[in-house]
């Protein structure tokens, strides 16, 4: 049963950071090949809210869900965790 209240997360690169207040973060995760059991690598795009607009192209960044911001954003921005600068 999960803890009311715990929000997930995921650590990601951010690819764009042209919008006004949103980053585009990409997350990659290892997935095995039913077939095969090798490891692939697949990765996926979230918007994510950005306030001060501090996250920069390349930077490591730890996203958390959160509420609809908008159509595509489900995501903020909660801390840098590597610089690219």
């Amino acid at each position: 049963m999960s803890e009311r209240g715990s929000r997930k997360t995921q650590i990601g690169i951010v690819v764009s950071d042209k919008m006004e207040k949103t980053a585009v973060v990409k997350v990659d995760r290892l997935v095995k090949h039913p077939v095969y059991n090798k490891y692939i690598k697949r990765s996926a795009k979230y918007k994510a809210h950005d306030e001060e607009n501090n996250a920069k192209i390349g930077d490591k960044v730890l996203i958390v869900e959160t509420r609809p911001l908008s159509k595509d954003k489900r995501w903020k921005i909660r801390q840098i965790i590597e610089s690219k600068a």
